[in-house]
């Protein structure tokens, strides 16, 4: 057990440490970012905490580091490392003097993106989210396409618009398709977005690069994954509706993707491992798995307050696995600081639907949210998306860091 006062069964115990990088602004003495872990309601700066006592020789460089980028390229030897060390330092208490002059509250510190995004790609991996969508975007036409069920169907997102959790969405501008032809012929307008959506996921922080073709398997994500966060790929319906056909998303979604603060590293999760659903037809050989390639993680996603959906993660159809080694298959190279994405979380129940889309079955139905109703996000709307999951010890639930986000008017 952890010595650190309130941690047992906080969501933050000492099975959990998820990293991140913090700003101590009120602090003289230690002014600028550090790389931290959180413990209980504490933040542990593990940059100033690794120059004042004995640390592992390759885990002290990366910890030198003003964001993850070192550490998530250091691989899989020194992340073991590392927690081995933490866990010994917050279990052991002769620890504590050496230990307690680097623990923060939480409220005190500011979390910041935690690493430089290289590339971000999105995935499509939920079957119930891609037959729903296709029902509703594609009406009268195969709601799942024959590729669907034979590779993760992804797009390329921009890297430059993924945001840390807490910073405000703008309401985006686009072209969105209108009933009737204008007197010149044209049946778009220009105009900002009306029906703004959310999307809970979950997104895959890379760690070391691979050289231009190498090809992963699906079984060795542990070996190039460092961990995950809470994504919310902010959707603009009307916008990727007009524009996405035949080639994919573009603007609709490319003004803003919020990321948790904290990144929870897989190996943290090992005991939420579970099976993936039954896949028909089974993966070609390089997408096939051996055991448990899914993790079971609850979702919970609040609007205003309220929660609106807890769609499950484990129902996921393409495992994380899969994703990584469909993306390199054609000898695409990884860089440190790749996030990667699953999609739309959604289950087969009505309250399992991780996106307005579908929560509205595209706008048609609206849903009760506390005394008011919405088919899409209102301009001061607040989204929250918290994931929780098994965790190490005995009863215990990890809980990953939340990524939230305030919906502002359009400029």
């Amino acid at each position: 057990m952890t010595w650190i006062e309130g941690a047992a069964g906080s969501g933050y115990d000492v099975d959990h440490l998820p990293l991140g990088v913090v700003e101590l602004p009120d602090m003289a003495d230690r002014t600028g970012t550090q790389v931290a872990t959180r413990i209980g309601a504490h933040v542990l700066t593990l940059t100033s905490l690794a120059a004042a006592v004995r640390t592992p020789e390759d885990v002290q460089p990366a910890l030198a580091a003003r964001d993850l980028g070192p550490l998530l390229a250091a691989g899989p030897s020194t992340w073991s490392r590392l927690r081995a060390w933490l866990t010994d330092l917050l279990t052991d208490a002769t620890h504590r003097d050496d230990v307690e002059p680097h623990l923060h509250a939480h409220a005190d510190v500011r979390p910041i993106l935690p690493f430089a995004v290289a590339d971000f790609v999105d995935f499509y991996a939920s079957e119930h989210h891609a037959r729903r969508a296709g029902e509703i975007m594609r009406p009268g036409g195969e709601a799942l396409l024959p590729n669907w069920r034979h590779l993760p169907v992804g797009y390329h997102g921009r890297a430059g618009t993924v945001v840390v959790s807490g910073t405000p969405v703008r309401r985006p501008y686009g072209q969105r398709r209108t009933s009737e032809p204008d007197r010149a012929g044209r049946l778009a307008t220009y105009a900002p977005s009306r029906r703004l959506d959310f999307e809970a996921e979950l997104g895959f922080v890379v760690g070391p690069p691979t050289a231009p073709g190498t090809r992963i398997r699906p079984d060795d994500l542990s070996e190039h994954v460092f961990g995950v966060v809470a994504v919310n790929d902010w959707s603009a319906r009307d916008i990727q509706g007009w524009e996405y056909a035949p080639l994919g998303p573009l603007l609709g979604k490319a003004f803003a993707t919020s990321a948790a603060a904290w990144v929870t590293p897989l190996a943290a999760l090992e005991d939420a491992r579970v099976e993936l659903p039954p896949q028909d037809p089974p993966p070609l050989p390089h997408l096939a798995v051996n055991g448990p390639a899914g993790y079971a993680i609850d979702v919970e996603v609040r609007l205003n307050g309220h929660v609106v959906s807890r769609p499950p993660y484990a129902s996921t159809y393409w495992g994380p696995g899969q994703m990584l080694a469909h993306l390199t298959s054609g000898g695409l190279p990884l860089r440190t600081g790749d996030l990667f994405a699953g999609g739309t979380i959604s289950g087969p129940g009505e309250d399992e639907r991780g996106c307005l889309l579908e929560l509205t079955h595209g706008g048609a139905r609206p849903i009760r949210v506390g005394s008011d109703e919405r088919t899409f996000l209102e301009d001061g709307d607040e989204v929250s998306i918290v994931m929780t999951a098994s965790g190490a010890l005995p009863g215990s639930r990890l809980r990953l860091g939340e990524v939230a986000g305030r919906v502002l008017p359009a400029d």
